[in-house]
């Protein structure tokens, strides 16, 4: 259902943001690298997600598998142009060019002509790999990235267990151009433990607050993040963040916050 609602729906625009909270949730020990806040950009409509492929001679020793991955001149740009168009001081272009020479080459292409359009923000190119290693290496130095679907799926969750796991990882999926927007924790569903009250709220939370953003009402959108800090701070959170709140025990530490 989600990837049907991203690619009917055009929202080619996957918002993962990643920001600390609490020294307390960091699994890096040196503390000058805690101050995390950044954001990846990941294309949502192309890539390896689009289903392009099939399976041949299927259930016999001989099956042949192919995945194919996609990339448009179109969806390469964009996706690029937004992040420029968001970034407050440095864009990372994160691919695997040396290994995917086709679709390297274009995303390369595209990287270095909408970054020419756009002098006064810093540039770089990382691999893959190295973009994780130095995620985990200094999470700190990064701004805004920018990459395929894939590699953005892999490298947002590695940021969220940077600021405290799945939990409180808030997700967004946009297309800026007809302000459509679906807007989701980073989890997903777990239906094995609903209604058990285990469930952490907050990357539901954050991720309402994106949606009011969205929406127009900064202010309200800072609010909630400004409640949801305040609340993990005070250690009014689910077990996985180090608490015994159960999960509408912590919807309702949020909520009084709020109207204070």
């Amino acid at each position: 259902m989600l990837l049907r609602l991203r690619f009917e729906l055009d929202l080619y625009v996957n918002l993962r943001p990643a920001r600390l909270y609490d020294d307390r949730l960091s699994p890096l020990r040196r503390e000058e690298r805690r101050g995390i806040d950044l954001l990846i950009v990941r294309e949502n409509t192309e890539g390896l997600y689009v289903g392009m492929g099939g399976r041949f001679k299927k259930g016999t020793d001989q099956e042949v598998a192919v995945q194919e991955d996609l990339s448009t001149y179109l969806g390469v740009t964009r996706i690029i142009e937004y992040a420029f168009g968001i970034a407050q001081r440095e864009v990372v272009m994160v691919d695997k060019s040396n290994a995917m020479t086709h679709a390297g080459a274009l995303w390369q292409q595209q990287w270095k002509a909408v970054a020419a359009r756009h002098p006064k923000i810093k540039t770089r190119h990382l691999y893959v790999d190295a973009a994780a290693m130095q995620l985990v290496r200094d999470p700190t130095q990064f701004d805004v990235i920018v990459t395929g679907n894939l590699f953005g799926d892999i490298l947002s969750d590695l940021t969220a267990e940077l600021i405290g796991g799945m939990g409180i990882a808030p997700s967004g999926n946009v297309n800026p151009e007809t302000r459509k927007g679906l807007f989701e924790p980073v989890h997903g569903t777990a239906p094995d433990i609903a209604g058990r009250g285990l469930v952490n709220p907050i990357g539901a939370i954050l991720s309402a607050s994106m949606m009011v953003k969205h929406l127009g009402h900064t202010d309200m959108a800072s609010a909630i993040e400004g409640a949801v800090e305040s609340a993990i701070r005070a250690g009014e959170c689910t077990r996985d963040l180090g608490g015994g709140l159960s999960t509408g025990e912590v919807g309702d530490a949020v909520a009084r916050r709020l109207k204070d």
